[in-house]
């Protein structure tokens, strides 16, 4: 018996096969990998110091040389992906929590109640992600949990206001009044319906609260809000090396180099994601040309497809070539822009 090869998903392909996911796959996968590596290595060691070594060039000791005290350039940046990592995961679980289910909850409320959910999120969004660390920071200090909570807040209520749309489109729609119709309950529905066609949405946000956590970390640490002096951090090393710019203008180069990659990674990564997984998307690039259909019971269907129905139409997205067809008296099935013979 032979064995079937194991393939990646389609979506994975897909998004693979795009120059911009291809990217922010392998620009991201190789921040994981580092932060999995500076667990249990680093070319030196942290807290090594060494006042007669600093600021010296690129060498094989030294990949990208030392800081103004004799530390590791590439070590602090190997350990300073933890640190990004740690911040990036833990707040846009933040952002999906509060962003998903209040975008939920102002779409299908009752007007009465979902009104003034709506305006409460038009006035939250009005505050910056940075402000809302530094009201944090007075009472709690600085620290990355500030950071975290600052930036879930801030993403989390700009998640739902533009996932509110789409979800009271998505509730509104004729094969969701279907599913109701056919005793399908709110929560089924929400699941089976509403999250597949809300989530290429959803994606790009979460994506960009990924990039806009690594910014304000960054941000924040260089403000004194953020990272503590003694945790490995991009944004402390750009702290770290902005008062000596003058003396080693490369200084700033690694760690800026850092988060402006990943950031752009993740965008680019959020945004193929999503054209992979969106049903319109994806199909906005398939030629629509002739196909060959067979005729079953005043139904047309491509070849290959075994009668099944397909998700995409029962969710209201019809692909050109499964529109209905006129079948003539000669056996020549008509369909939109194509003879289809049958």
């Amino acid at each position: 018996m032979s064995v079937r090869p194991v393939r990646p998903p389609r979506w994975l392909a897909e998004v693979w096969r795009r120059p911009g996911g291809a990217f922010g796959v392998t620009v991201v996968g190789f921040v994981l990998l580092s932060a999995v590596v500076s667990l249990f290595w680093t070319p030196q060691p942290l807290l090594a110091t060494d006042t007669s070594a600093g600021w010296l060039g690129p060498s094989a000791t030294h990949l990208l040389g030392t800081d103004q005290i004799g530390r590791d350039v590439f070590s602090w940046l190997l350990a300073g992906s933890r640190t990004t990592v740690v911040v990036v995961v833990a707040a846009t679980a933040l952002t999906a929590l509060i962003g998903f289910p209040l975008g939920a909850l102002s779409a299908l409320l009752p007007a009465r109640l979902s009104e003034p959910l709506v305006v409460l999120i038009d006035i939250l969004v009005a505050f910056p992600v940075l402000l809302v660390a530094m009201l944090l920071s007075a009472p709690f200090g600085g620290s990355l949990g500030v950071v975290v909570v600052a930036v879930g807040f801030g993403a989390g209520v700009n998640v739902a206001r533009v996932t509110r749309p789409e979800i009271l489109r998505v509730s509104q729609s004729d094969y969701m009044l279907a599913a109701r119709a056919s005793g399908v309950g709110t929560v089924s529905g929400l699941l089976q319906h509403v999250a597949p066609n809300v989530g290429p949405v959803a994606i790009v946000q979460l994506s960009q609260a990924a990039g806009t956590a690594i910014l304000a970390e960054a941000g924040l640490t260089f403000l004194g809000y953020g990272a503590p002096s003694s945790t490995p951090s991009w944004g402390r090393s750009l702290s770290d090396a902005q008062s000596f710019i003058g003396v080693a203008p490369a200084s700033v180069v690694w760690p800026g180099l850092a988060i402006a990659l990943t950031v752009l990674a993740l965008n680019l990564l959020g945004d193929a994601v999503r054209e992979a997984l969106d049903p319109r998307l994806r199909r906005a690039g398939v030629a629509t040309g002739p196909e060959t259909v067979t005729v079953s019971s005043g139904i047309a269907a491509p070849d290959g497809a075994d009668g099944r129905v397909d998700s995409d139409a029962v969710r209201g997205d019809i692909p050109p070539a499964a529109r209905p067809l006129a079948v003539t008296g000669s056996g020549t099935a008509r369909g939109q822009g194509a003879d289809h013979v049958a």
